[in-house]
């Protein structure tokens, strides 16, 4: 039996993406065909020119630079006894409520660790799939992390951006860059960063919108500790509408040598197709490990 989920669980599905994804939080959701959609930045190449009455007019130029969002197939299962098969109605949307809830969480984690790494969540390791386009593959700038003074690395890698004519409108931190700024004191031993102590999330530092989470330093192989740079713009997410649903009663689907009938059980199965596009690299930096 293969469907769709119910259109409010599609709805409350990628709400609580948007709440735990920090790329989704920051950045720009937009509607991602199958076919992959096709987004365009458009840089002014000279200055606007003063020209004088019956002056002459020179060329100033356009540089247009397409990017291509593709989606790609994300997916997750998990078995469940067979009773499942046998509940009322309204047991069946309990049970799908949370396998929801879950994959909400795993799904917005997907997302930042696919587009900031490039990496399979669930192996940690490159997928061919994704290719270079992430964030540690695209973003060229950087800025080593020193744990004594976050705020200065932060604040250099925004005026890189700044340098090369960009905005920035969001910050991402991970979890340790936090505890850092939590720990920092001011010339009278206070705490310099007070939102930040006993645990604390604030959402903006300075002027900047912030989220923090530990998919900026996932994996062993990873050396980001921020990312800064012009989320609201230069990077785009999105879904196609369809999210498959699928009850399989047979077989061994997650090949783990055991068969669902021979253990009583069904394999519930969701799969969404998440895109992204990156628009110009030059608009963030990362701030990494040596």
């Amino acid at each position: 039996m293969a469907n769709l989920f119910d259109p409010k669980l599609v709805t409350d599905l990628i709400n609580k993406v948007q709440g735990k994804s920090s790329l989704a939080v920051l950045g720009k959701q937009v509607p991602v065909a199958f076919v992959g959609n096709k987004e365009f930045t458009f840089t002014m190449d000279s200055e606007i020119d003063v020209v004088a009455e019956n002056g002459k007019k020179s060329h100033g130029g356009i540089t247009v630079n397409p990017v291509t969002i593709v989606p790609i197939k994300f997916e997750y299962g998990a078995r469940v006894s067979d009773e499942f098969l046998y509940a009322t109605e309204e047991e069946k949307i309990e049970v799908l409520k949370a396998f929801n809830d879950g994959f909400a969480k795993k799904v917005a984690r997907g997302l930042d660790i696919a587009a900031m790494h490039g990496l399979n969540p669930r192996t940690g390791e490159a997928s061919a799939v994704i290719g270079t386009n992430h964030f540690d593959a695209k973003v060229i700038e950087t800025v080593e992390y020193h744990a004594t003074n976050p705020d200065v690395n932060i604040e250099t890698a925004i005026s890189m951006v700044e340098g090369a004519d960009c905005e920035v409108t969001g910050i991402v931190i991970a979890p340790a860059v936090r505890s850092d700024l939590a720990s920092m004191r001011n010339g009278t031993n206070d705490n310099k960063y007070p939102e930040f102590a006993f645990g604390g999330k604030p959402a903006t530092l300075g002027a900047q919108a912030l989220d923090i989470n530990s998919t900026v330093a996932f994996g062993t192989t990873t050396k980001d500790r921020a990312i800064v740079g012009d989320f609201a713009n230069m990077f785009k997410w999105g879904y196609a509408k369809q999210i498959p649903l699928e009850i399989i009663q047979y077989g061994d689907p997650d090949n783990s040598g055991k068969d669902l009938k021979g253990y009583n059980q069904v394999y519930i199965r969701a799969e969404v197709y998440l895109g992204w596009g990156i628009l110009n690299a030059d608009s963030f930096a990362r701030i990494v490990t040596a």
